[in-house]
């Protein structure tokens, strides 16, 4: 079973590749739009001090608005930082302190910003946890069933923010309308989100 269902997955990720390819810039702006101004009119967001944002890649809502409100509205900034090698490959949350801090972050092989590894940062774990974290993610249903790009990394660390004293944060997924699946499979492991935002939710 366990085989099917990555199988599944595996061209569920490829079917939704293909579709949010044909979106024009001018649409996934459009989309991503609508998105962040439900999430910045979510009472969740509004009441979290400590929010986690993905820096977004071309095929994602861009999330580059919502870390500027953070900041304006002087809640702490956490960004995903990645260490990416073969079995020890692991994700953080890392503060950002400021929108200078932001666009002076170096870019990475898969031209996603982030503090180099070497760099010594404030981490979310070690200071009070998250209040919410902004998921990214491929594919997801109406109920909050995720799947992301294979790798784990945000399923691993929702579990290790379960076992902290603070608990587990709100978990918000955004998406283009294109993204949401009547029925997306769920492992053992995967973990399922509070609200998934898009342009119909």
């Amino acid at each position: 079973m366990a085989t099917s269902i990555k199988a599944i997955k595996k061209a569920l990720r490829t079917d939704i590749r293909r579709l949010v390819a044909k979106l024009t810039e001018e649409e996934k702006q459009r989309q991503s739009g609508i998105v962040i101004n439900k999430l910045l009119r979510m009472k969740e967001y509004e009441m979290s001090q400590r929010i986690c944002i993905y820096l977004s890649m071309k095929d994602e809502i861009q999330t580059t608005d919502i870390i500027q409100d953070i900041f304006d509205s002087n809640k702490e900034c956490f960004i995903p930082r990645y260490s990416v090698s073969g079995k020890d490959s692991f994700m953080d949350m890392v503060r950002l302190k400021s929108w200078e801090e932001y666009e002076a972050l170096p870019v990475t092989s898969w031209n996603i910003k982030q503090p180099p590894m070497e760099a010594w940062c404030e981490t979310a774990f070690e200071s009070g946890g998250l209040d919410l974290i902004v998921v990214p993610g491929m594919a997801f249903s109406k109920d909050g069933a995720r799947i992301g790009r294979g790798k784990g990394f945000y399923d691993t660390y929702i579990q290790k923010c379960s076992m902290l004293s603070s608990g587990r944060p709100y978990l918000v997924a955004l998406a283009f309308k294109e993204q949401i699946k009547p029925e997306v499979p769920l492992e053992e492991h995967d973990q399922k989100v509070d609200a998934v935002l898009y342009e119909e939710s």
